[in-house]
This record gives structure tokens, C-alpha cells and sequence, in this order.
């Protein structure tokens, strides 16, 4: 019995702790020679949500760090191998929580008879949840196209200390780029 508690504990705590984690995702154009792109520029997305200049500051210099270490050197000509730009998606979503107490006014029983009044009272908090997106596209120069995407969930936010903000936008970014470039299957 005292087994099946103590797993029962572990698969709900390493449960929680995933609930909790980033979410990373990418795809990739199957068809693009990744081993041509040397040099890359930064564009801006149009229609993209705008951060204040920390965070884009922050953003940009991860990302550079991140893509030096893949091979790649950033350049300010138009004649770029490759075009990189993000989207950041902060938002603030309210979460209601409700929960009946059993007790309270409105119809129900009372002394041995149905009477009009009693039948629970219904309580509820509210709190605010931030939801930090991180969404970065690369595209070759020549044909234009998309040959590389990837997104981070639950990584921006807005309300953590600097020193969080850094250390959680480090840890998203290199693995929104661990598999650029992503490898050809034989």
C-alpha cells in the first residue's frame, strides 16, 4: 500500500513539474540545403507584437548568441544567406476558480420540512495568468521562403524579475535552436 502512495506521489509531482515546463516546437523545409546558410540578417515582422527595447535587446542578443554557436554570422547586408525574425505574444489570460460550499441561502431543508430558502453558496477566486509566447522565422534569401520555425510557450514574462526573464528566454532559446539545423535523414 505504502508503494502504491509513494508512486502515485512521484507520477503526480513529475506530472506538475511538466505542466509547468516550456513547450518547444518547430518545422522545417525539407527541401532547403541547410549547410549553404553562412550569414543571416534580422528583419522586423510586420504585424508582429511590439515588446518594449529591453526585451527586444534581450530577445535579439539571445538569439545571436545562440545562432553564433550554430555557425552562423550576422551581417547587416541585404545580401544575407538567411532573414530572421520573431513574434512575441504576451498576453493575460483570467482563470476562475469556483467551488460550492454546501451552505448557505435559497431553497432547501430545514427542520424536517422543504422550505423555501437554502441550498448552498457558490465562492470564487480569480487570479491572472501571463502567457509568454516566442515564435522565430527564418527565411532563406533566395527563393524567399520559410525554411525554419520554431516556438516557445510559457516564456515571457513580463511580471518575473530580470534576472528570471534572462535565465528562462537563455533556456527557451537554445532549445527552440537545438535542432537547427535540423539533419537530412538518409
Amino acid at each position: 500500500m505504502k508503494r502504491v502512495i509513494a508512486l502515485s506521489l512521484l507520477l503526480t509531482a513529475i506530472g506538475a513539474g511538466q505542466a509547468f515546463a516550456q513547450d518547444v516546437r518547430y518545422n522545417f523545409d525539407s527541401s532547403a540545403d541547410f549547410t549553404k546558410f553562412k550569414t543571416y540578417k534580422w528583419i522586423e515582422m510586420k504585424g508582429a507584437g511590439q515588446v518594449n527595447p529591453l526585451v527586444e535587446k534581450q530577445i535579439r542578443d539571445t538569439v545571436d548568441a545562440e545562432l553564433a554557436k550554430k555557425g552562423l554570422r550576422k551581417v547587416d547586408s541585404n545580401d544575407a544567406d538567411l532573414f530572421v525574425g520573431y513574434q512575441a505574444g504576451m498576453q493575460k489570460e483570467k482563470e476562475f476558480t469556483s467551488y460550492s460550499t454546501g451552505w448557505g441561502y435559497g431553497p432547501g431543508w430545514y427542520g424536517g420540512g422543504w422550505y423555501g430558502g437554502g441550498g448552498g453558496m457558490v465562492s470564487g477566486s480569480t487570479s491572472t495568468i501571463f502567457m509568454g509566447q516566442l515564435a522565430l522565422d527564418i527565411y532563406a534569401q533566395a527563393p524567399h521562403t520559410l525554411v525554419f520555425r520554431t516556438v516557445a510557450s510559457k516564456e515571457l514574462d513580463t511580471e518575473a524579475k530580470p534576472e528570471k526573464q534572462a535565465k528562462n528566454l537563455t533556456k527557451a532559446v537554445a532549445k527552440m535552436l537545438k535542432n537547427y539545423p535540423p539533419e537530412k535523414k538518409k
